[in-house]
């Protein structure tokens, strides 16, 4: 059995191109599907993954570690950058569902079996909608408050927000008392039963992100999500020590290397490698099992297409340390036309049951990506008050 092509499917789906990687084999009627996707660099993901495919031609899919291996070590740069890291990852994705297609049973059966019944989803405020969950103003806290009733309302038991604005390095008391207040409406909007996320995009400097960190504590939430840069991780642990809520991060780590470094430094309560991004479902199992080591939990960065969710879903199945699953539902109203999928969502509570499809259990219907061919990213940029550049 032989790797014949590596293809890229590209879908605009709005703010994000998703990419599609499938890989072919000799055996017909035997494909598997990846996704590669990151945001304003998709020409360059699609190159680095035509770069990596004259490593795979010729050689066995099944064997996905050394090829894994080859992928991350040869041509001399190892992959654990961001490009690179997410070509890796596109490919291992659809080269597990091969092997489980080979098989014939889902991924999480090869990896063990299931650990637990049923995985939970989070949505996005807005259920991913950009201009509801990106652009909803810090300073309007009835809309927070709106839109978290209506994720409810969805039967959704946890949600994400952005309810911590851009701030400079330093600022008064004026985004940290709008935080609050976003906040503040959404609790009151859902009660106490309901799990809130906050996301801070890593926009905060250290010490505005241990000022909004202090402020939205008495809240009570799931967890606050990358309170700074990943680069000072020391000062995400120092935040995780001066609050009792649990802080997450890791969407923009690439490799278990990075992970290591941050879980040794007891940064985190709740890591977040992105399977699109970290070096696939290879690299999240060795993450994953490594988060138990240290009684952290799991929550993988999802906020892509459908082959994503599916891998995230396939892993959580199969891994302990996994909490609940990310999921956007309301980026594009045709989501539910590019894809089919093996695993089904009980609308009430937002639970889902596994897959019993081999593989990923999901099939991409080429024929409606079409309909959606490559568009540049809606551009995103910010600027602080001052015009100096700030992180979005």
């Amino acid at each position: 059995m032989k790797i014949t092509a590596i293809e890229t499917y590209v879908c605009n789906a709005r703010m994000r191109n998703w990419i599609f990687v499938k890989v072919v084999t000799d055996q017909p009627g035997l494909w598997g599907w990846g996704e590669a996707t990151l945001e304003w660099h998709t020409k360059s993901v699609v190159g680095a993954i035509e770069d990596i495919s004259q490593l795979l031609v010729g050689e066995d899919p099944r064997r996905v570690e050394y090829l894994w291996q080859m992928m991350y070590r040869q041509h001399f740069w190892h992959g654990n950058g961001i490009v690179r890291g997410t070509a890796i990852s596109g490919i291992d994705i659809a080269l597990w569902d091969i092997v489980g297609k080979i098989h014939n049973v889902p991924c999480h059966e090869l990896w063990g079996g299931r650990v637990r019944d049923y995985i939970r989803l989070y949505c996005h405020l807005g259920g991913g909608k950009m201009e509801d969950f990106y652009e909803t103003a810090p300073g309007d806290a009835s809309r927070f408050g709106e839109l978290a009733q209506k994720a409810v309302e969805d039967g959704f038991t946890a949600f994400k927000s952005m309810a911590v604005p851009e701030t400079m390095p330093l600022e008064g008391l004026r985004p940290v008392k709008y935080a609050e207040a976003c906040v503040a409406a959404m609790r009151d909007a859902v009660g106490d039963d309901i799990d809130i996320m906050v996301d801070c995009h890593a926009r905060p400097s250290p010490r505005m992100g241990m000022l909004f960190a202090k402020a939205l504590e008495p809240y009570g939430l799931y967890f606050f999500e990358e309170p700074c840069w990943p680069e000072t991780m020391e000062d995400i642990a120092l935040i995780q020590r001066a609050v009792q809520t649990p802080i997450a991060s890791g969407e923009r780590l690439v490799g278990v290397h990075a992970f290591r470094e941050l879980l040794e430094k007891r940064a985190v309560s709740v890591i977040q490698p992105d399977i699109t991004h970290c070096g696939g479902l290879s690299e999240a199992r060795k993450i994953g099992a490594l988060a138990e080591a240290y009684r952290v939990s799991m929550a993988p960065h999802n906020p892509q297409g459908p082959v994503s969710t599916a891998a995230s879903i396939e892993l959580g199945f199969a891994t302990p340390s996994y909490i609940i699953c990310e999921s956007v539902h309301k980026d594009v109203e045709w989501r539910e036309d590019v894809v089919s999928e093996g695993f089904t969502v009980q609308k009430q509570g937002r639970i889902v049951l596994p897959n019993g499809r081999p593989g990923l259990g999901i099939e991409i219907n080429e024929e409606e990506v079409k309909k959606h061919p490559f568009q540049q990213e809606v551009l995103q940029r910010t600027f602080y008050k001052d015009g100096s550049v700030g992180d979005w």
